[in-house]
This record gives structure tokens, sequence and C-alpha cells, in this order.
């Protein structure tokens, strides 16, 4: 499963995601794409999965367009040891599959 994390969540967490492909923004040369462009060409690409920290992200994007999922981590303050304590729910839902669109993980 090839897994493309947003400029906004740490770069740590590929680590955590060692079981994956996963690939960040800045690694791929997108920085300041706009996210209705990002999803696009992270389709294009054939990633599986968008992950971010964007809580705004579903109120911006029609995901009838896209289909992708993508996973929106919800933490009070995004850092990567924030981020690290529901790393095992991340895990889980990639392992059991994500539905196309927004999924929410808190």
């Amino acid at each position: 499963m090839r897994l493309l994390l947003d400029e906004n969540v740490p770069r740590k967490l590929t680590f955590d995601l060692r079981d994956y492909q996963v690939k960040t923004v800045p690694e791929m040369g997108w920085s300041g794409i706009k996210n209705g462009e990002l999803l696009k060409i992270l389709i294009k690409e054939k990633f599986d999965c968008f992950i971010t920290a964007d809580k705004n992200l579903e109120f911006q994007q029609n995901f009838t367009l896209y289909p992708i999922p993508v996973l929106v981590i919800k933490v009070k303050r995004i850092t990567y040891q924030n981020i690290k304590t529901i790393v095992p729910e991340i895990l889980k839902l990639l392992d059991e599959g994500l539905k196309p669109g927004i999924n929410l993980i808190k």
C-alpha cells in the first residue's frame, strides 16, 4: 500500500508505518500544492491513501470526485509525540482497509 503524508504530518511518522510504502509531500516535490490539485496528483501517481492533519479538508473538497481514502488525524497539537499515541489505531485502520473519502482518527 502506497501512503502519502501531508506537509503538516511529522515525517517521523514514516518510521511507524514502515510496513507500507510511505512518501511525504515534500519528498515528492509537491510542497505548496493546494489540496484539490494534490488529491488529483496522488491519484494519478497511484497512491492508495493520503494522511493529513488538515481538519478542514473534509469541508473544502468534494470527495465524491476523489476515489481515494483520506485519513485525517485529529490531535490537539500536531506533534510526533501526540500522533505516536494513536499509531496503533492508524495501523489498524490501514490493515482493515479504508473506505474512499474522509476517515477520521482521534
